[in-house]
């Protein structure tokens, strides 16, 4: 199949009916923080920790991310997640400060904190090991068609995202983090991304992923509408909810398309990211625009027009890392997308992007979801406070 994967083969082959067979994903892509211009000052070493909201979710992305899914253990109730996480939350504190944590068997490794910033989330179980189901907001997703999940990459309790500009910095915080939880949860799974470091790129230039595409070209501008919960549970007030979808990339079968193919798939040109339609990345896609033979420009299954939230307060916050894992003894890639988004309300925001991208996008020829994971991220906390307190104390 892979040397009909032309511009014409995807229109007339059927390659875009709802019905196909191919392995699919969510197909989201990456982006950079809203906010982030060329000629922009370059970022501090240390984010700041306290706040209304949490570090991690609207500040800039960094070069390197791990994700760590924890299981509570049997026994771990309400009163037990309060102290594991007073503890995590006065680690992270310290951490992200360029301090060591308080049993930090190398606390020379934590002055640099390289932009380092620990966020917090719970999954739908917690809710339920600590009695209080009655507060839990909507963390479910649908099964969607396309989705292959693999238990290793899915689910869990309690989710600690890290990230800094800094891999050993980062190491450092993943072991203390992963330490301190250890008498309370064990390792659900861990996963790993990275984007290209600021020193590669001018600080707001969209990044490519490992398809070579520039990604995630359209954020929200406005976080208060988008991102940040105002009304539900008092307790997630400043909060928000967040999915990580794990996305392998078949860049096999990616390397046998012709770039018409791609382009015709994504809606956009590859060199420079802008609409087929338009000139440059941001300029607004025409979809209604036909070529000369009467076809939409823009197909009505590419990947642009799919994922398009014309809304701007439903538009979801995106900081998605690449994870490269391993090469095999074929010399063939375990490649992918580690898809993060950040919104108020999965029923308005996510899920009817997600149900679109399912049922027609075509770049789900080439790419399939093996991970999936939903998680309330409680607000922010001031120097006095720790994260969740809001829902535990």
């Amino acid at each position: 199949m892979g040397r009909d994967l032309t511009r014409r083969g995807l229109l007339v082959g059927g390659a875009v009916a709802a019905g196909s067979t191919l392995a699919a994903t969510g197909g989201y892509l990456a982006a950079p923080r809203p906010d982030e211009r060329p000629g922009a000052p370059a970022a501090p070493a240390a984010e700041p920790f306290h706040g209304r909201h949490q570090a991690g979710i609207a500040t800039g992305p960094q070069t390197h991310a791990v994700f760590l899914g924890l299981d509570l253990r049997p026994g771990t109730d309400r009163e037990a997640l309060g102290r594991l996480m007073r503890i995590l939350t006065d680690d992270a504190r310290r951490l992200t400060e360029g301090e060591a944590g308080l049993a930090d068997a190398q606390p020379e490794l934590a002055g640099v904190p390289a932009r380092l910033t620990v966020t917090f989330g719970f999954g739908p179980a917690l809710f339920t090991a600590a009695g209080l189901e009655r507060l839990r907001p909507p963390i479910e997703l649908p099964t969607f068609r396309i989705d292959r999940l693999q238990d290793r990459w899915s689910g869990g309790d309690l989710l600690v995202q890290l990230c800094s500009d800094d891999s050993v910095t980062l190491a450092h915080a993943l072991r203390l983090i992963a330490k301190d939880a250890r008498a309370f949860a064990t390792v659900r799974w861990t996963q790993r991304g990275f984007r290209r470091p600021p020193t590669s790129q001018p600080a707001g230039q969209t990044q490519r992923n490992l398809m070579g595409q520039l990604d995630g070209t359209v954020q929200p501008t406005d976080l208060d509408k988008s991102v940040w919960i105002d009304d539900g549970p008092e307790w997630l007030r400043g909060g928000t909810l967040m999915v990580l979808r794990r996305i392998h990339m078949n860049l096999e079968k990616w390397d046998e398309a012709d770039e018409a193919a791609k382009e015709f798939s994504i809606g956009r040109r590859l060199a420079d990211g802008a609409p087929l339609t338009g000139r440059h990345e941001h300029d607004e896609p025409d979809f209604a625009a036909k070529d000369r033979i009467g076809f939409s420009v823009i197909h009505d299954a590419a990947h642009i027009r799919l994922a398009r939230n014309h809304d701007p307060a439903q538009r979801m916050l995106r900081r998605s890392y690449n994870y490269d894992e391993n090469v095999g003894p074929d010399g063939v890639t375990d490649t992918g997308l580690l898809f993060v988004s950040y919104q108020a309300d999965l029923a308005r925001q996510f899920i009817p992007v997600q149900q679109r991208l399912a049922d027609a996008d075509l770049l789900n020829a080439w790419t399939t979801p093996i991970g999936s994971a939903v998680f309330a991220l409680p607000p922010g906390c001031t120097p006095s406070t720790w994260i969740g307190e809001t829902l535990l104390a």
